[in-house]
């Protein structure tokens, strides 16, 4: 097994995979029903498997139970540019579904970065994030209305194609982020957004000092700055990003800030940015028009997967802590005399802290990013920003949950799905 990212725990090389009874790859919501129905009525445990692009172990199957493989469910059902709604069915993915609205002149806002592979259905199941949701949001602010089936095999429909709805119970965001522990989606009515008018503008801002990057950060975000993108990579993540790509970076002393504006106040947006860079102390401040800067928050990735084997955290602050997290993470760092690499969706406070994993010392790294992501919890943070919980992070949950809200999610969860037959011991 070559080398990879992944959240929290990880599963010994030598152990042998959990082997279902059985897979189904339905094509019809009715198909998902009936597979369901009969795992309801034998107490096999379910899980839902899309495009295997999760972070969080959410997917994996159960030792003797059913996999329901959506990635067959592909259509795009129908695209209502009037009224600004895609209606999907979950197995589409999410470039697939962006580019094909693109003629209309609109555009699927939410932008994991697995965006070419990953599913519309695997992505509203853990409220996928991505570099946009500093301008629109996660994919929760997307979703209108779903199809899912329950974990009898009854199937309901929740939300409306309107703007407005106060009707009933919000059930559409209920199973936004359940990970498959509610029910299963199998049909998706999302939101569209106008493509913003004229050329992207983009920036990149050196800093000698972390906690000047932070302090930036926080000014561009409080600023009248109206931006897209904003990335940071701490000075060795950018340093190997340049010795891959050759990208001309100067490498910063202690990060590398990335920002990115689009539509007609763009080039107004960028100066702003960059006057707060400048104020907070940046080294090197640099500009150019398109979004070419943008590819090197994408390589990040890659150059570390090309050195090592790492725990991804995923931590999320509010935007004003963030100093504060990241000065932690240097010290816990410092304290365990650990690796930790930062890449990070700053400006909405999210944080993927990478923890090397040293010859196979799981226990090392998973001790490392609990106590990452207690310190978050201490600011007001979350322990999971845009991955999910799964199986990885479940053993965190209290250090974010006391026992009454955890037992209000347990109480949703049986009325469900009283058998405990959807993705049990994950999520929630």
């Amino acid at each position: 097994m070559g080398p990879f990212l992944r959240d929290s725990a990880q599963v010994p090389e030598d152990a042998d995979p959990p082997k279902p009874a059985a897979v189904v790859i339905p094509r019809t919501t009715e198909h998902v029903a009936t597979s369901v129905k009969f795992a309801y009525d034998h107490e096999l445990p379910v899980s839902i498997w899309a495009a295997g692009t999760g972070l969080a172990g959410g997917a994996l199957p159960y030792e003797g139970g059913l996999v329901i493989a959506m990635h067959q469910m592909n259509s795009i059902l129908e695209v209502d540019a009037d009224a600004r709604l895609a209606t999907v069915q979950a197995g589409v993915i999410v470039q697939d579904l962006d580019s094909a609205v693109r003629k209309y002149g609109l555009f699927y806002a939410p932008d994991p970065a697995s965006s070419a592979r990953a599913t519309i259905g695997g992505t509203i199941a853990t409220n996928a994030g991505g570099l946009r949701c500093i301008a629109y949001g996660t994919t929760a602010d997307h979703v209108a209305a779903l199809t899912v089936v329950l974990a009898d095999g009854s199937v309901i429909s929740t939300g409306s194609r309107t703007i407005k709805n106060a009707t009933g119970l919000n059930l559409t965001q209920l199973f936004v982020g359940s990970e498959g522990t509610l029910g299963i989606i199998t049909k998706a009515t999302v939101w569209l957004t106008p493509i913003p008018q004229g050329t992207p503008e983009t920036f990149l801002a050196s800093f000698d000092s972390i906690d000047d990057a932070g302090r930036a950060v926080v000014s561009m975000v409080k600023s009248a700055a109206e931006l897209e993108v904003l990335e940071m990579l701490d000075a060795t993540v950018t340093q190997w990003v340049e010795e891959d790509n050759h990208a001309g970076l100067a490498i910063p002393q202690a990060a590398l800030i990335i920002g990115m504006a689009v539509g007609e106040n763009a080039a107004r947006s960028v100066d702003i940015a960059c006057e707060c860079a400048e104020h907070a102390g940046a080294s090197e401040v640099r500009r150019q028009p398109g979004d070419g800067l943008m590819a090197v928050r994408k390589l990040s990735l890659p150059a570390l997967q090309k050195r090592g084997v790492w725990v991804q955290g995923d931590t999320g602050v509010p935007v004003p802590r963030l100093p504060e997290l990241i000065a932690k993470i240097e010290d816990i760092a410092e304290e365990e005399q650990h690796q930790v690499r930062i890449v990070a969706h700053v400006g909405d406070g999210n944080l993927h802290p990478m923890i090397e994993v040293v010859d196979n010392d799981w226990d090392t790294a998973n001790r490392v990013t609990d106590r990452i992501t207690a310190a978050a919890i201490e600011l007001d943070g979350v322990i999971s920003g845009e991955h999910g919980i799964g199986i990885f992070k479940h053993h965190e949950l209290p250090m974010q949950f006391d026992e009454a809200t955890l037992a209000a999610q347990h109480a949703i969860k049986k009325a469900l799905d009283p058998k405990g037959i959807l993705s049990p011991g994950r999520a929630i």
